[in-house]
């Protein structure tokens, strides 16, 4: 389970996240919506770490991982990394390394250590429950930049899996790829759940309702910072939402 309690963030001096507090159940999909520029990718990177990486960003508050706060002085910052992997809007493999070396590439990152048999097995049991086994088994050898838009980024999540995380964010991961492609995408995201919480910002309101068990809207009006007008169940969210803003976003009357 992760949870982010009272979480706010600046770039400078500018407040872009004001007071947020979510919890993301274990074994299920949590969907960041809301409009543009309201907060959603910046609170996506404080839930890994990768938002202290920017020049002059702060934050505070806390997230919580199964109880401890990735934030503590005594984690290291590659342990959070490890437990917290990440896939990004546009599918970024080594492109130049073999499909094969980019599925083991995070091993070697976060150093861990496996003989022959053990990465081979890895790649297979990664690369299957992403979706891409089949098609690329023949050819293990072979760029990964070689590889369609589509697979990349189903490369990418294989990658992310292989150092076992226990938390899997994806920030748009569709789009950027053609509508089949976003189907296998989403088949292999309804498929991971059930063993990886997945927490995912979209833009697009039909997948976040096929994808997620849970749904936070985001919103920044006049130049506020970003809040969480509501959260719950998704099918609450789309259906019988609280605030009339959360209903105007879900059916396209605004944003």
């Amino acid at each position: 389970m992760l949870d982010a309690r009272s979480i706010s963030a600046w770039f400078g001096d500018r407040k872009v996240l004001d007071r947020v507090s979510l919890d993301m159940p274990a074994g299920s999909v949590t969907a960041l919506i809301g409009p543009s520029g309201c907060g959603k990718s910046t609170f996506l990177r404080i839930l890994n770490r990768m938002h202290e990486l920017v020049p002059g960003a702060t934050l505070a508050g806390e997230v919580l991982l199964s109880g401890q706060d990735i934030y503590d002085a005594s984690r290291k910052l590659t342990d959070a990394r490890k437990q917290i992997g990440m896939v990004f809007q546009k599918p970024n493999p080594f492109p130049a390394m073999s499909i094969h070396d980019n599925v083991l590439a995070g091993l070697k990152l976060t150093g861990i250590r496996a003989g022959r048999s053990a990465k081979e097995a890895l790649v297979e049991e990664c690369l299957s429950k992403a979706g891409l086994w089949n098609e690329v088994k023949d050819r293990l050898r072979q760029p990964g930049g070689a590889l369609s838009g589509g697979q990349q980024q189903r490369l990418c999540i294989a990658r992310s899996l292989a150092v076992r995380p226990k938390v899997l964010l994806m920030d748009e991961p569709c789009s950027a790829l053609d509508p089949t492609s976003t189907r296998r995408i989403e088949q292999t995201i309804a498929e991971l759940a059930h063993e990886v919480t997945i927490i995912i910002v979209t833009h697009n309101m039909q997948q976040a309702a096929r994808v997620s068990q849970q749904c936070a809207f985001f919103l920044a009006e006049q130049g506020t910072p970003g809040v969480i007008v509501e959260s719950g169940p998704t099918k609450r969210i789309f259906e019988a939402p609280s605030d009339e803003r959360t209903s105007d976003y879900v059916h396209g009357r605004f944003g």
